[in-house]
């Protein structure tokens, strides 16, 4: 983990230019409907890529070396079915993860026409990100790969190029899972694999030579292994995220104080869409937000929570905003999790 001091983002933002709405730039207009959301970083693109390629080489593997040679044709059938349902349920739900919007906030609303259209009463407060000039909610990230503020955002995983966020949590949940499951499943298939081709003749049992049938199922038995530890640890926490109420950003800044349990079930069902159902395990049914707010009414909701006496184009004191300040100095740098600011 990474922490950039504090005191460096918070003189940034003493700046006139920051602490000004009018210097913000018009936020632009809407595109149109259905427009994709895709992130165009070239490390994301490329661990995505990545990511396809070890699921294809792993169905390539479990078809072409394990069960269509596989004399056994109920085995072959039913590991066949399952093992390419489960794959494909990890693409889709890979998809579904990379190319819906996280939560994103409007970028450039910290205009101000827009401050002055909310009619804000005195002692109401909303804070602005000095990096993407957005007025942002409670629990919102700035990310410095996506460029923008995403509300509940837990982190950025460049495994499917985006940041795991309000809208998309799910999905990535359903990744880890299926990811998980097939690592699992290939893993079981192997060593079932060695031990029949060990009682006959390697010939017998794969349509490539020996040497390299071993090499492939030793090469899938370590990319199995490998995902397998790695989804179900982000699979677990990810789920313990989902029940504690708690993105793993604000887990990081809680790390040493103690934090008050507000997690509930209903923020489960939210999360997975509903009550429990087979739609939990689908990646083509979406989160259960109970009520969508337009620009205005989210940040008058954010206003009228604020108990402080501060206007919004004054510095909050370091100790009312300790935590939002920091929000966008917070960088965690590993394999499955990157935001860190220059």
């Amino acid at each position: 983990m990474m922490l950039i001091p504090t005191h460096h983002f918070r003189d940034i933002e003493r700046k006139p230019e920051y602490l000004q709405p009018e210097k913000c730039v018009p936020p632009p207009y809407p595109g149109p409907g259905g427009t994709m959301w895709f992130i165009r970083d070239g490390c994301g693109i490329a661990c995505a890529i990545v990511t396809w390629f070890l699921v294809l080489y792993a169905e390539f593997v479990v078809l072409f070396v394990m069960l269509i040679p596989s004399r056994d044709y109920v085995y072959s059938v039913i590991n066949g079915v399952l093992f390419n349902l489960l794959a494909f349920l990890a693409l889709a739900s890979h998809c579904r993860a990379m190319l819906t919007d996280p939560g994103a906030v409007p970028k450039g609303n910290a205009t101000k026409e827009f401050i002055e259209s909310l009619q804000l009463k005195p002692g109401q407060v909303v804070y602005k990100c000095p990096k993407c000039c957005s007025i942002k909610p409670d629990r919102a990230h700035h990310c410095s790969v996506c460029k923008r503020c995403i509300r509940k955002m837990d982190h950025h995983c460049p495994w499917v190029n985006n940041c795991v966020g309000e809208n998309n949590q799910k999905y990535f949940v359903l990744f880890t899972m299926y990811i998980a499951l097939i690592s699992l499943h290939a893993l079981v298939m192997v060593g079932f694999h060695f031990l029949h081709c060990f009682e006959e003749d390697w010939t017998k049992c794969s349509y490539f030579s020996p040497p390299t049938t071993v090499i492939l199922l030793i090469l899938l038995c370590f990319e199995g292994l490998l995902f397998l530890i790695f989804t179900s640890v982000m699979f677990g926490t990810q789920v313990h995220s989902i029940c504690t109420d708690e993105t793993g950003i604000e887990r990081l800044k809680r790390k040493h104080q103690p934090r008050e349990r507000r997690g509930s079930w209903k923020k489960v069902k939210e999360t997975f869409g509903g009550n429990f159902s087979l739609n939990w395990f689908n990646p083509f049914s979406g989160p259960c937000h109970p009520e969508l707010l337009k620009d205005g009414d989210w940040v008058q909701r954010v206003a009228s929570m604020s108990d402080s006496t501060e206007t919004t184009e004054e510095e909050p004191s370091e100790e009312a905003s300790e935590e939002r300040k920091d929000e966008d100095s917070v960088g965690v740098t590993s394999v499955e999790v990157t935001g860190t600011e220059d």
